[in-house]
């Protein structure tokens, strides 16, 4: 039986001379797909079945093989990020952390972010600022969501005095040892991050001490709290030395 299903490709792997594995990233979650003859130069499935395309995926549901993809109706090629080594790579860690969480917590909420984040990317909105509102977002999604709405120690509202992964969020000067000393911006900046609808987002002025302090804060977060370890953030960690 085939059926429409939208999404956006994820991973390709070659098999055969002629045809390739996907994977794609949809609203229901992961769904592995053959792609026969889409390796031929002349397929209608070639450029389809490129890693970071969004389309209409037509499936041909099989029971207990994998099921084969008959076409594609592109939407969006992403072709402003594909032409930016750096926007790529940043693109590449959404999709594969985007995946990881998905297959922790299959929620469609997780499909409408990334696509909105990739839109904004897209736009040329600054990638390392969307990542960490994404980076953040998910984090709820993984049940390791950081205290950013009281002192993460004694429960106080007032008096926060910065951010501390150690201690699981906001810490207030009373409960203050020897934790980093984040900027009041970046403190509120959290809070902003972690409300604001993605898609709705129209300008972002962030100063580099912010995006810094938060990007440190999450990379540290996330190690020592959701077990993931990416490639692709290994990667983009080593362009960013490199730029």
């Amino acid at each position: 039986m085939k059926e429409l299903i939208e999404g956006i490709v994820i991973k390709e792997t070659p098999y055969s001379e002629t045809s390739k594995i996907i994977q794609i990233l949809t609203s229901e979650g992961i769904i592995s797909l053959m792609a026969k003859g889409a390796r031929g130069l002349k397929s209608n499935l070639r450029v389809g079945t490129t890693k970071l395309i969004k389309g209409v995926f037509c499936i041909n549901r099989k029971q207990d093989k994998l099921s084969l993809l008959s076409g594609v109706d592109i939407q969006n090629e992403f072709r402003n990020i594909r032409k930016d080594i750096r926007k790529i790579s940043y693109a590449t860690f959404l999709l594969e952390l985007s995946e990881q969480v998905m297959r922790q917590n299959n929620n469609p909420e997780i499909y409408t972010l990334l696509i909105s984040s990739l839109e904004k990317l897209e736009e040329g909105f600054d990638a390392s600022t969307i990542t960490s509102i994404l980076e953040l977002k998910y984090l709820d999604y993984l049940g390791v969501m950081p205290v950013i709405d009281m002192c993460s120690v004694c429960g106080s509202k007032t008096g926060i005095a910065t951010l501390s992964s150690s201690r699981g969020g906001y810490v207030c000067k009373n409960c203050l040892r020897n934790e980093n000393i984040v900027s009041e911006k970046t403190i509120k900046l959290i809070r902003m991050f972690y409300y604001v609808d993605i898609s709705k987002i129209s300008s972002l002025e962030i100063s580099n001490q912010s995006k810094k302090e938060m990007s440190d804060f999450l990379d540290d977060y996330y190690d020592r709290y959701t077990g993931l370890y990416l490639k692709s953030k290994s990667l983009l960690k080593n362009l960013n030395k490199v730029g």
